[in-house]
């Protein structure tokens, strides 16, 4: 039985539209993938952000840092010269006193009989020698019988002029300008010679000690100046005036001396100071104090950017610190230095560098970050 011709024709003809289809369906799934495959693939590498900021290097002071305390520049103990009573005292602990000043008053009464005796003694040689002069003129002693009597009468000026003294040594005096520091008798006391009575101090010039390393000996020297920050919170200026020739054998370190101008006493002795001598300059950069960073080899340094944004690490070495951060050197004369982000990079590696915004800079928050600026 033969088909009919339109049948043959229609079924060739679904059958061609059908395979039209899944050709078309099978091309746009793999158009679809094509393009998936496409937006996952990366269009460029991203590079890690950094901040930073641009510092340049200019003359700074070098500096030493010592610690120390102040002290008297002299203090001494005020003792009695001859035996006696201690009968008055008329100056109050802590008040200012001249050189010269009466400290202490002995009792009087024994030493002011002594010189009484003492002339008395004097009086009667004087009036021996007298009469064997005049026996002697009318020749009834002979010469050399003077002899005797006139020194009768040295031995008893001398005897009244140690008398004398002796009656001076009851009132004891303040070898200096300085402040009464300590009463160390009451009235009252027996003062055998050599029994302290007071204790002076002298606070004009003040002086100041400190101590030297063996690093730091040979680079101060005698007539410096010294900028001095007390633990009063009084800043003062000092210049040297001693340093130790022999180290201590214990600390290995050498002894300092500073002499600080103090007429009006407002400076007290015993106050912990710290002390800054300027060694000489260098040209310096200053550095936020939280940059600073160890390479591989344990080494101080900083991290920072060159002009084809790579990360590169400089050796420094501190020469000094403020509030505003640390003074280094050993990194280039005009740096782009990485204040931020520095721990997520490699040295070697290409980083895109921000530099930091004027409210960064003032402690505010790094979010406002302007593009970035290459160094010429």
């Amino acid at each position: 039985m033969k088909l009919n011709s339109s049948y043959l024709l229609a079924g060739a003809a679904i059958l061609i539209v059908g395979a039209w289809f899944f050709i078309g369906s099978a091309g746009k799934d793999r158009d679809i993938y094509a393009d998936i495959d496409a937006r996952n693939q990366p269009t460029e590498t991203q590079l890690p952000t950094v901040v930073v900021r641009t510092v340049t290097s200019e003359v700074h002071p070098i500096r030493l840092t010592s610690y120390g305390r102040t002290l008297p520049n002299r203090r001494v103990e005020v003792k009695a010269k001859t035996p006696a009573s201690l009968v008055s005292t008329p100056v109050r602990e802590g008040t200012r006193v001249k050189r010269g000043d009466i400290i202490c008053r002995q009792d009087v009464d024994a030493r002011q009989a002594l010189v009484d005796q003492a002339k008395a003694q004097l009086a009667k040689a004087e009036a021996d020698l007298s009469a064997t002069t005049t026996l002697v003129e009318k020749g009834y002693r002979a010469p050399t019988s003077l002899n005797g009597d006139r020194a009768a009468v040295d031995g008893a000026r001398a005897s009244l002029k140690q008398a004398q003294i002796e009656l001076g040594n009851v009132v004891l005096r303040a070898p200096f300008s300085g402040i009464y520091e300590n009463r160390l008798a009451e009235v009252g006391d027996y003062l055998s010679p050599g029994m302290p009575c007071a204790a002076i101090v002298e606070l004009d010039p003040l002086k100041l000690e400190a101590e030297l390393t063996e690093t730091q000996v040979g680079q101060v020297e005698i007539g410096q100046t010294v900028d001095i920050q007390l633990a009063t919170g009084q800043t003062v200026t000092g210049t040297v005036s001693f340093i130790e020739s022999v180290a201590n054998p214990a600390t290995r370190t050498f002894e300092m001396e500073m002499s600080v101008p103090n007429p009006d006493y407002a400076l007290k002795a015993g106050v912990s100071a710290t002390l800054n001598l300027k060694i000489g300059e260098a040209m310096a950069s200053l550095v936020p104090s939280g940059v600073m960073a160890l390479d591989e080899n344990g080494a101080t340094g900083i991290r920072y950017v060159d002009a084809s944004d790579i990360v590169r690490f400089a050796t420094i070495k501190q020469v000094d610190e403020t509030q505003g951060g640390i003074w280094v050197m050993g990194i280039p004369a005009r740096s782009r230095v990485i204040i931020e982000g520095q721990d997520y990079v490699t040295i070697g590696s290409k980083v895109d560098p921000r530099v930091e915004s004027a409210s960064s800079r003032d402690g505010a928050s790094t979010a406002g970050l302007s593009s970035n600026r290459k160094l010429d």
